[in-house]
């Protein structure tokens, strides 16, 4: 029997680490979606923040750490939320963080990193070169690498979300989680079998980037060649294998869906809950729409993960978007 590596107690603790900024965000029905969804919908907002995504809540555990030991820097590398929340704790500690991303990731993101005070640095290639490079840097400067969801701080800081959810003594049965590297997955996920087990935990990810789902389903480790999704943010091509571990434990389901339904659902949302957000953060509404029949009747839960997106793109997508024909 395997064991996860995630623990409540910790959990738990971490609402003590991170700021209050970061916590207590937004849960809400949707109502004006739901005649168009077909489902009772509630919207867990995490874009209502100094970074817009949730991933602050994992660096201010790491970061709390680190400024409390020897060492005062640190790197990550990101498609560019990580990056601007990893700047926003570190700055706030006076660590010194560099930030590796490749030179194709969303302009606004990395323009945010910069403003935040890291230091960014550049690969030509996507976001495994961005990996690669940053644990270069960290074994030449003997400094601190920031894994996003090897780290388990980056899962436990976003398992506080769950436990919001849980608190606000839920009466939904499904929970609609991003899926990329997988801590939002797999910290959500611990909280609700560990405290709300008959609540179905449903991960999404892009068709065109599915590694981690293909590797949930084959139950061992599945790389891709390569990702095309909009959804730059769960664009990874390598899961990593304690990471799937801890979501074999706790994912009930992993889908994957269109690109065309991940844009509708970034227009569902603007036009009936007045949200822009980023393409991963409409997968939820991306995986309602491919399956109706699924969630009829059903109340579900989706977590909104972030609104750092390129303008320019997102008004091209928006203005394009079409409802997917239903079932």
């Amino acid at each position: 029997m395997r064991e996860t590596r995630l623990d409540t107690a910790r959990i738990r603790a971490a609402r003590r680490v991170i700021d209050p900024i970061f916590l207590d965000t937004p849960l809400y029905r949707g109502e004006a979606l739901e005649p168009v969804l077909g489902c009772t919908v509630s919207i867990k907002l995490e874009t209502a923040n100094p970074v817009r995504s949730f991933k602050a809540r994992g660096t201010e555990m790491v970061a709390s750490l680190l400024a409390d030991g020897d060492s005062r820097a640190v790197v990550c590398a990101s498609a560019g939320n990580l990056g601007q929340a990893l700047a926003w704790s570190g700055r706030g500690r006076s660590l010194d963080t560099t930030v590796v991303a490749s030179r194709f990731a969303t302009a606004a993101k990395l323009d945010r990193i910069r403003a935040l005070g890291a230091t960014l640095e550049l690969v030509d290639g996507d976001h495994e070169l961005a990996r690669e490079r940053a644990a270069d840097i960290a074994r030449y400067e003997g400094i601190r690498l920031v894994e996003d969801s090897l780290d388990i701080e980056t899962c436990e800081g976003a398992a506080t979300i769950g436990l919001e959810l849980v608190d606000a003594a839920p009466s939904f049965d499904a929970v609609l989680i991003a899926l990329g590297g997988g801590a939002l997955a797999t910290g959500v996920g611990h909280v609700m079998k560990d405290l709300a087990p008959d609540v179905e935990v449903i991960c999404v990810q892009p068709l065109g980037a599915p590694a981690m789902t293909l590797s949930w389903r084959g139950r061992h480790v599945v790389t891709t060649e390569s990702a095309d999704t909009i959804a730059d943010g769960v664009a990874g091509r390598r899961p990593i294998p304690a990471v799937l571990d801890d979501l074999l434990l706790v994912a009930d389901d992993a889908v994957l869906v269109q690109e065309a339904s991940i844009i509708a659902g970034m227009r569902l949302l603007l036009d009936h809950a007045g949200l822009v957000v980023e393409p991963s953060a409409a997968l939820g509404i991306a995986a309602i729409l491919e399956d109706r029949e699924r969630f009829a009747g059903r109340h579900v839960v989706t977590i909104v993960c972030g609104s750092n997106v390129d303008m320019d793109a997102y008004h091209r997508w928006a203005g394009a978007a079409r409802l997917p024909a239903g079932p």
